[in-house]
């Protein structure tokens, strides 16, 4: 239950593939998706699908989040096809009270409800943010979360179900990389630079500003320095083009304020040298994972389970949140002292612990245990 093809966003791809990889593991899986994910006033992108992808053929379109009855013919729809577990993609509060409405019909049929849970509390958060994600989580008979954080959010919420606690997983579904001179040539890079690589929506929390920020002072000591700004942007992006234009920065960072399909995703992690994820909150993040996938070093910020993936000086640099110094610190001590081969190789070392099979192992044990009869 959850977003999936054709919506797109990483929500949707991990309902995706952990539908793939149970079905590969012969379980019957159904998917219940949106047929409305967002109101059109409410949603801040320019599209809320992806035009690469197509629905599952298991999967039917069935929930519009504002309206009640879709969520009643949803549980109807799930309770004929005899399911004995519903697994919930659960990241907002917004989503909760058509869940909650669903979960609740689901148990009272003998339905075990899981839910597999991406954050608690919303980045950008709002009042009664908490009792709507009671609400919902409260139904649960179990929680499968991505970070130690997320799980520690579910224990400060007050919930009391189990808590299984699985780092996000690899996704390994865009492809393997390419050679970088071959990316650099489809992206106009110059062969030379030392490219960095800002990578997914723009939104506040993602701490663009604090890289923008960096970027002066690491050009002052990395002068053949680029950075690709690659997302829409779900702000103004008008600001963020001021501020480039204020700091001097038109001739070293270049922005490509677009929706990235997945067949083009490989390309620009292809041409980077570092990642750079400067957050100034966050859970966890499926950018760390796509950048392991094509095995590129990673800068993040000390915030939420960044740093329980990224280990410091190993795969890449850990830093202060909010910190342009620091962030461009570490930048130039990456090029500096050629971290690159040995930060590759840590990469490697380090997204072995990260695989599917373990998240649908427990997955699988979770939603076969029993529950109280309704």
């Amino acid at each position: 239950m959850g977003p999936a093809a054709p919506f797109r966003g990483g929500i949707a791809q991990f309902t995706d593939t952990i539908a793939s990889g149970l079905r590969d593991r012969r379980n019957h899986v159904y998917v219940a998706t949106f047929q409305r994910q967002y109101p059109a006033f409410l949603f801040p992108g320019k599209t809320q699908y992806d035009p690469e992808k197509k629905a599952l053929a298991t999967a039917d379109r069935l929930i519009d989040s504002v309206n009640p009855v879709t969520w009643v013919k949803t549980a109807k729809m799930i309770l004929q096809r005899d399911v004995t577990a519903a697994v919930f993609q659960y990241w907002m509060p917004y989503f909760a009270p058509a869940y909650a409405t669903i979960a609740a019909r689901l148990k009272n049929h003998g339905v075990r409800v899981l839910a597999v849970v991406h954050n608690v509390v919303p980045h950008e958060k709002h009042v009664g943010d908490d009792r709507l994600g009671r609400y919902f989580l409260e139904k649960c008979d179990g929680y499968l979360t991505l970070s130690d954080s997320v799980a520690e959010d579910l224990e400060e919420l007050g919930m009391t179900a189990p808590i299984e606690t699985v780092a996000h997983p690899v996704y390994q579904h865009f492809g393997e990389a390419m050679p970088r001179d071959e990316a650099r040539r489809r992206l106009g890079v110059a062969g030379d630079a030392e490219l960095l690589l800002f990578f997914g929506f723009v939104r506040p929390y993602k701490g663009l500003q604090t890289l923008l920020k960096a970027m002066p002072g690491i050009i002052a000591k990395r002068p053949k320095v680029r950075l690709i700004v690659a997302g829409e942007f779900y702000e103004d992006e008008a600001s963020y083009r001021s501020m480039i234009s204020d700091l001097d920065l038109g001739a070293f960072v270049d922005v490509r304020a677009d929706y990235v399909p997945e067949g083009e995703v490989g390309t620009y992690f292809s041409a980077a040298n570092l990642v750079v994820q400067p957050y100034a909150s966050a859970t966890q993040s499926g950018v760390v994972q796509t950048a392991y996938n094509f095995d590129r070093p990673v800068v993040v910020t000390d915030v939420g389970g960044l740093a329980e993936v990224v280990p410091n000086d190993r795969s890449g640099y850990v830093v202060r949140p909010n910190d342009p110094a620091a962030l461009g610190q570490a930048v130039v001590r990456y090029f500096a002292e050629e971290n690159e081969e040995r930060f590759v190789d840590g990469v490697r070392r380090e997204k072995e612990r990260y695989t599917w099979t373990r998240l649908l192992d427990v997955l699988e044990r979770m939603a076969g245990e029993s529950v109280p009869a309704p």
